[in-house]
């Protein structure tokens, strides 16, 4: 029934984040919030409910490696898997607003959850943790980051005001998205929790390999629908943001969160796991600079895609 129950949590929080995020963007258009932060805020931090649900769910519980696990696998997916089956299905543009603001505010936030969680390493203490200080800072971070990626947006005239004339949610049915789908996440990360714990338990695999996969594909798939949408929909520039803002929010927002709750422990996630999220952020900046000029190409989401399958089979070693 571990099984069952993990699907039906998956599923769950899938559907209940999809909710959360339309009630979002209806009040969003409601208050002529400008498109681009939309995508930055709004869709990013919505999307990405799903592990601040189960992350969170895990430090209250003791599970901290199940926290930084899913973290962890969550941007490593969004960035190789899914930005690399967006790019296979349309080449994804990158602005150059990406490469100097974007793109290098996700590599410096990766290499920050390294260096949170480097304690032995640099002989901070006997445990890598992310104590209740460094979650403190992490969302403090957050909040500036998004500020000064809202104000350089405006500044450089990359914002577009939502159209005035476009259809609008009514103010009934945005709190009921809202109320049911927090509601729904809370409880669906709670069953995606405890059932994924337990097949781990069953298997004699550690929890942290289980979340750097099973769950944090699962928690995912909102990025990964809502971004194929947007490619589909011809709107590369979306599909990035989302993943972009999303791994950034899943780092300072989530962990921030998780941490500030309860101090989180490594546990078996390594410095390895942690060195790829770093990576594949790396990946995508000279995947901008180098081969596709500003773009990533179908041979590049074969690339990224593929650098993921060899990922988890050395992880599964």
């Amino acid at each position: 029934m571990d099984y069952v129950f993990l699907i039906i949590g998956l599923a769950l929080i899938t559907f209940c984040a999809d909710m959360l995020t339309r009630g979002c963007v209806g009040m969003a258009a409601r208050f002529r919030v400008p498109e681009f932060i939309i995508g930055l805020t709004v869709m990013a931090v919505g999307t990405s409910m799903p592990e601040l649900t189960v992350s969170f769910m895990s430090a209250l519980k003791g599970s901290s490696s199940m926290a930084i696990g899913n973290v962890t696998g969550s941007n490593i997916f969004n960035t190789l898997v899914i930005l690399g089956i967006c790019a296979m299905i349309r080449p994804v543009e990158i602005t150059r607003e990406n490469v100097r603001r974007d793109i290098p505010i996700c590599i410096g936030v990766s290499l920050l959850l390294w260096i949170a969680t480097a304690d032995r390493l640099f002989r901070i203490s006997p445990e890598d943790t992310i104590n209740r200080v460094e979650g403190i800072i992490l969302l403090l971070l957050y909040v500036a980051t998004i500020i000064y990626s809202i104000r350089s947006a405006r500044k450089e005239g990359a914002a577009e005001q939502a159209d005035d004339n476009s259809p609008k949610m009514g103010w009934m049915k945005i709190i009921v998205f809202i109320i049911v789908g927090l509601a729904g996440l809370i409880y669906g990360g709670n069953m995606c929790l405890d059932s994924a714990t337990a097949i781990a338990r069953a298997w004699g695999v550690s929890e942290s390999i289980i979340a750097i996969t099973i769950v944090a594909a699962g928690t995912s798939l909102p990025e990964l629908a809502s971004s194929i949408s947007a490619i589909v929909s011809g709107k590369p520039s979306l599909a990035l943001g989302n993943i972009l803002g999303s791994n950034v929010a899943n780092i300072l927002l989530i962990l921030g969160a998780s941490a500030s709750v309860s101090p989180l422990t490594m546990g078996d996630i390594t410095q390895i796991d942690l060195g790829m999220v770093v990576v594949s952020a790396v990946l995508l900046l000279l995947s901008a600079l180098m081969m596709g000029k500003r773009r990533i190409t179908r041979l590049e989401g074969v690339i990224f895609f593929m650098f993921y399958v060899a990922y988890v089979i050395v992880l599964m070693k």
